[in-house]
């Protein structure tokens, strides 16, 4: 199997993995006939010997031409060039070229563009887990496939999913199977950092360029060298500061918040969202030119309740790193997880799991082996308060919400006699939110 290029794989619209490459030719001029194929990365044409395609062309300048290969099509720039470049008689600066394409450069050379892309096979993946993520079900294992493959490139992913399916462990796993496991994994909570910072978190900040600024500060993006940058939950990040972030990403360089001099980042970049950004970029909450940056590789993470046949491995594996192995599931308790739709995906079984193994008021033997089985219990009582400081921050912020989400649903039920229309009424919210909840935490209330 070929090794992947640099950056040009990529998804189309239909989920197949695609290499993309152009053909460049040169038609007329002294230099017909040369032709080259332009994969990742930049491409310069012009007659210095520094170029990659080189003319003798005197009318071409010695650095005329700019060629990038991207998602949407190949980037042509022209670097000021003395004669120009003209598509169709007409000159250009920069353009994208998404079919086939005639430049003409200078006075008597022209160049023809074609698209030479290709499909880029998956085949099976043979084990049940790529990195720490387990799996295998159909939809994992087709994911497993597609993150195999993009694994050992530069190309930037976006993984797409529900809160709660494993995303940040996939970013993960993704990086330790690179060739930048050796370097740095960094992850950017876009949805953490409050928004005053996040440009200084982000870029990094010069000492003295803002009240409280009493150091120099190196950023996110900038600590990620060497290694990959994870954009978690991309769309919460201001639309204000998506800019910035674009052209970092484009020219591989940060600025210091108060600082000019542009400092190169050497990174690969992935990101992750549970929002609809195609959606959000037609709505305008969203930018199209970093959306189409970010989503090279998309990646679909399927929500629990679509891999049903994964819930006894992953309940198995998660009593393991309890300290509870082995663990044999009774069928009543397996066919209650079944039930269960799993709103909060991996992360909710994580914790049902956590807490049938702890708890005793689930209803449940110590085993789980057998005898009673408790309906799949996210109703629990939530861990501790210390147990939870000792979590990682992200699942400590998840717990406390989660916490705070039941108890508040619980009383305010209570006090309507669990007649959610009038829930609604006093709290001010959706009373379809109410009804997302109440499933979520399996209270048994009227649905009024």
């Amino acid at each position: 199997m070929r090794t992947l290029a640099h950056t040009n794989v990529y998804t189309d619209a239909g989920g197949q993995l695609i290499e993309r490459s152009f053909r460049l030719t040169v038609v007329s001029g002294p230099d017909a006939g040369l032709s080259r194929v332009i994969e990742a990365g930049t491409t310069m044409v012009g007659t210095h010997a520094d170029n990659d395609v080189v003319l003798t062309d005197g009318t071409v300048s010695r650095y005329h031409l700019e060629l990038q290969l991207r998602r949407d099509g190949l980037a042509v720039k022209d670097l000021d060039s003395t004669n120009g470049t003209r598509l169709d008689g007409t000159r250009v600066g920069a353009i994208t070229v998404t079919a086939a394409a005639r430049l003409r450069l200078g006075k008597h050379t022209e160049v023809a563009l074609e698209t030479a892309d290709a499909p880029a096979p998956l085949g099976e993946f043979a084990g049940d887990r790529f990195g720490g993520v387990i799996g295998t079900s159909p939809p994992m294992k087709k994911l497993f496939a597609l993150l195999a493959r993009v694994a050992p490139t530069d190309a930037t992913v976006l993984l797409e999913g529900e809160t709660g399916t494993g995303k940040e462990a996939i970013a993960e796993a993704l990086h330790q199977a690179s060739g930048r496991a050796l370097g740095p994994f960094v992850v950017v909570d876009c949805a953490s950092i409050p928004r005053e910072l996040i440009a200084s978190e982000l870029f990094g900040h010069a000492k003295g360029s803002y009240t409280g600024a009493i150091a120099d500060k190196r950023g996110l993006i900038e600590s990620a060298h060497g290694g990959t940058l994870f954009l978690d939950e991309i769309g919460e990040l201001p639309l204000d500061l998506q800019p910035q972030l674009l052209r970092a990403l484009e020219k591989r360089e940060v600025r210091r918040v108060g600082e000019t001099r542009p400092i190169p980042v050497d990174i690969r970049v992935l990101a992750a969202t549970h929002r609809d950004l195609r959606a959000m970029v037609k709505s305008g909450g969203f930018r199209e030119d970093l959306f189409y940056r970010l989503a090279v590789v998309r990646c679909d993470v399927p929500p629990l309740r679509a891999r049903p046949g994964d819930l006894p491995t992953l309940a198995r594996f998660f009593a393991d790193s309890f300290g509870r192995s082995p663990w044999e599931l009774s069928p009543a308790l397996l066919a209650d997880l079944a039930r269960h739709d799993w709103p909060g995906n991996v992360r909710e079984l994580r914790n049902v799991v956590e807490r049938a193994l702890s708890l005793g008021a689930l209803g449940v033997d110590d085993d789980l082996g057998g005898g009673r089985a408790a309906p799949a219990p996210t109703a629990a009582a939530p861990a501790s308060h210390e147990a939870i400081l000792e979590l990682p921050f992200k699942e400590a912020k998840a717990a406390l919400v989660e916490g705070f989400e039941r108890d508040y649903l619980v009383h305010l039920l209570a006090r309507h006699k669990g007649n959610i229309s009038r829930a609604a009424l006093e709290a001010g919210i959706d009373r379809n939110y109410i009804h997302r909840l109440v499933k979520k935490y399996g209270l048994d209330v009227e649905r009024g």
